[in-house]
């Protein structure tokens, strides 16, 4: 349940290996770790169509199943790993420049908070950590919109030193035709 609402893939069970895929789907996907669970995510993902068919699970033979509360958890955090590499790898200054901006925000802040406070109740700046503290805030946030652009250009020159398109094209039509 949990895989279906952070993806937005409507299958029920992605631990069943049972799985039908198209070739020009899959010669894309790179799988790291125990990402085999996620093929159906990646397929959707990368513009494919995906369905679930009903199969006739059969009760265990042999052997004990090893899937314990260990691995749930990592499963859980695989499943954010893609979710943060799908929504911000072709864009991560979205995601260091919002971060970026909230902390510049909180820090202004804080600095209005400690100026109000000298000014209005005559507490020296000194006499709170205040000030110290929105400063934090404000470097952090330079810091993380300055990580958001190295991670950008990153991007860029991966993308172009591989002569790669962050995007697909399924089908070119002719429109001289």
């Amino acid at each position: 349940m949990l895989i279906r609402k952070i993806t937005g893939v409507k299958i029920h069970d992605n631990g069943c290996s049972l799985k039908a895929y198209k070739r020009e789907i899959l010669e894309e996907v790179r799988l790291y770790g125990e990402m085999h669970r996620f093929i159906s995510v990646y397929a959707s993902w990368s513009g494919g169509k995906v369905t679930e068919v009903v199969v006739n699970h059969r009760p265990r033979i042999g052997g004990k199943s090893k899937y314990g509360m260990s691995r749930i958890f990592k499963v859980i955090l695989d499943l954010y790993v893609i979710k943060f590499l799908y929504s911000y790898m072709n864009r991560p200054i979205h995601f260091f420049g919002k971060y970026g901006f909230r902390f510049l925000a909180l820090g202004f802040g804080i600095l209005t908070w400690a100026i109000v406070l000298k000014i209005f109740y005559h507490r020296s700046l000194i006499s709170t950590p205040l000030p110290q503290i929105g400063f934090s805030f404000i470097l952090v946030a330079v810091q993380l919109v300055l990580t958001g652009i190295v991670a950008e250009l990153m991007m860029r020159t991966y993308y172009e030193s591989q002569n790669k398109k962050p995007y697909k094209i399924r089908e070119i039509i002719d429109s001289n035709k």
